[in-house]
C-alpha cells in the first residue's frame, strides 16, 4: 500500500442512539440499578423530594448571608424594675422622676434607683392618662385623666403630691363634661383640654401660676404636705434581683391647709358654625363687622343668601350625580365638629404680639387649633387681657385657610416647623419663624393621612 493505514474520522451519522440498549459504551452497572416498578417511582418521588429540600435549604442560606449584611438593631434589656400597687396604666417622666398613673392613684418613682418615693390614692380614682413638665426648684406640674374624664391639676415638690384643682369639675351633674384631650406645653406655663357635654364641645386653655407655686411652697413648706399622701416603706427582697417590694403603711392620710394659687382660664374655644346664608341687609352692614381687614376670616361675613346656596348645591349635585352616588356621599354639612387638635407654638413671625407686650423666647405665644372636617387652622395669641370674658365667642387672631379640611398636624421639637396633611393627600411644610412654606408633598393613589410625626 502507498499510505499508511488512518482510523477514519467518526462521522455524525455513524453515532449510536441513546434509546439503543445494546450500546457497548454503557455503563455495565446500569442494567443493575434498573429498578422495577413501582420501585423506579418511589426513587424518583425521593429524588425530588430531596432536590425540592435542597433548593429550600439554599434559599434560607442565601437570606442568612442577606440578613449578616443588614445593620443589626441594638438590643436593650431592663437594667431595673420596681412593683407597683395595682396596674400601671401610662407613665410620664419629668426631671428625675417617674410618674405613673395606677389603677388606684398615682405614684412618683425616683429614676435613678427605681425606689417609690410617693403615692396619691385618696379615693382610688383610676388615672389614665398623665402628662408632666419640670418647672424646676424640685417643683413638677402634672396633669392627670382619670377613668370618669376628670382633669386633676398636681404639683409635685419635695417627693409630695399636693392636688390643686379638679379642671372640669361641676357641682350639677347634669352639666358635667368629660376630657376628650389634654395637653401641656413645655415649660408647664400653658395647659389646654378638650371638653365634650351632652350636645357641645369646646377647648379652654389655662394659664399656670407656676412663679406664684414657686414662691408659695418655699413661704409655706405645709403646702408640699399634699392631700391624700400615704408614705410607703420599702423592704428588699431576699433574693439576687434586688426587687423592692412595697408595703402600705398604717400612717393615715396628711391634709394640709395651705392651698396654691388656681390656674387662669384664658380662653375657652368653641368649634366654628356652619356658614349659612346671610343676615345682613346690605353691603354696609357687612362691612360694619369687619375688623380692619387686615386678615383672613372665617368666612360668616358674605352676602350670599340661603336661595343661591341652595342653587349652588343642586347645580353641584345635578352635575356630579354619578361621582356622588359611587363615593355613597351621605354627610351632613350643618354636622358640629366633635374632635379638634390643638399645639401650644413659641414667638414667632406669624404670632405678632405687639411691641408694648414683652415676649420671652421659650414660653408659648400662642395656640394653634384646627376643628375636624375643617378648612381653617387658627391661631390665637395667648397674651390676653384677663378682663375679657372668657365665654365670649372668641374670634382667631390668625386665619389659614387650606384648599382641603385639614386631617392632622404636627409641630417639631423647636416648634419651628408646623406640617399639616389635608384629606386631599397634601403634606405642607411650614417655617413658621419665616413664615412661608418649606415643601409641598402630595401622596399618590389618594391615601388618607391619619398621622404625621416629625422623627
Amino acid at each position: 500500500r502507498k499510505h499508511s493505514l488512518e482510523i477514519p474520522p467518526p462521522s455524525e451519522k455513524d453515532w449510536l442512539k441513546d434509546e439503543e440498549e445494546n450500546f457497548f459504551l454503557q455503563d455495565p452497572d446500569q442494567i443493575r440499578d434498573a429498578l422495577p416498578q413501582p420501585f423506579r417511582m418511589v426513587n424518583k418521588l425521593v429524588m425530588l423530594l430531596f432536590e425540592n429540600a435542597m433548593e429550600i435549604i439554599e434559599k434560607r442560606e442565601r437570606l442568612r448571608e442577606a440578613q449578616k449584611l443588614k445593620v443589626q438593631p441594638t438590643k436593650c434589656f431592663p437594667t431595673a424594675e420596681f412593683q407597683v400597687t395595682g396596674t400601671a396604666n401610662c407613665l410620664a417622666v419629668s426631671g428625675k422622676f417617674i410618674f405613673v398613673g395606677l389603677s388606684v392613684g398615682l405614684a412618683a418613682f425616683r429614676m435613678y434607683d427605681c425606689k417609690q418615693v410617693c403615692a396619691w390614692d385618696a379615693v382610688k380614682t383610676e388615672i389614665c392618662v398623665i402628662h408632666s413638665s419640670d418647672l424646676g426648684n424640685e417643683h413638677h406640674v402634672l396633669l392627670a385623666v382619670d377613668e370618669m374624664g376628670l382633669v386633676l391639676l398636681f404639683c409635685f415638690h419635695k417627693e409630695n403630691f399636693l392636688l390643686i384643682k379638679i379642671l372640669n369639675e361641676a357641682e350639677d351633674i347634669t352639666k358635667r363634661s368629660t376630657c376628650v384631650e389634654v395637653v401641656l406645653s413645655p415649660g408647664g406655663d400653658y395647659a389646654g383640654v378638650l371638653l365634650q357635654g351632652n350636645s357641645k364641645v369646646w377647648l379652654e386653655v389655662y394659664q399656670l401660676p407656676k412663679d406664684s407655686w414657686l414662691k408659695e411652697t418655699e413661704k409655706s413648706p405645709g403646702a408640699a404636705g399634699g392631700l391624700g399622701f400615704r408614705e410607703m416603706r420599702f423592704w428588699e427582697a431576699a433574693s439576687q434581683a434586688d426587687i423592692f417590694l412595697l408595703q402600705e403603711s398604717p400612717v393615715s392620710a396628711n391634709k394640709a391647709d395651705a392651698k396654691l394659687s388656681l390656674p387662669v382660664l384664658l380662653l375657652k374655644v368653641k368649634p366654628p358654625k356652619p356658614i349659612t346664608g346671610t343676615s345682613f341687609k346690605s353691603p354696609l352692614d357687612a362691612l360694619k363687622k369687619v375688623d380692619d381687614g387686615s386678615m383672613l376670616g372665617l368666612g360668616h361675613n358674605h352676602l350670599i343668601k340661603d336661595s343661591q346656596w341652595e342653587q349652588q348645591e343642586a347645580i353641584f349635585r345635578s352635575t356630579y350625580r354619578e361621582y356622588l352616588e359611587a363615593k355613597g356621599e351621605s354627610e351632613s354639612k350643618d354636622e358640629i365638629p366633635r374632635r379638634a387638635t390643638f399645639h401650644f407654638l413659641l414667638p414667632s413671625w406669624i404670632l405678632q404680639v405687639g411691641l408694648e407686650i414683652k415676649v420671652q423666647p421659650d414660653v408659648p405665644a400662642g395656640i394653634g387649633v384646627h376643628w375636624e372636617g375643617s378648612h381653617n387652622l387658627c391661631f390665637y395669641l395667648l397674651n390676653r387681657p384677663l378682663k375679657e370674658k372668657v365665654d365670649a365667642d372668641v374670634k382667631p387672631d390668625i386665619v389659614w385657610p387650606c384648599a382641603a379640611p385639614i386631617a392632622c398636624s404636627a409641630v417639631s421639637s423647636c416648634s419651628r416647623y408646623l406640617a399639616l396633611a389635608c384629606e386631599d393627600a397634601a403634606i405642607t411644610i411650614w417655617d413658621k419663624h419665616l413664615g412661608y412654606p418649606l415643601s409641598v408633598t402630595a401622596i399618590p393613589e389618594e391615601r388618607l393621612i391619619r398621622s404625621i410625626h416629625f422623627l
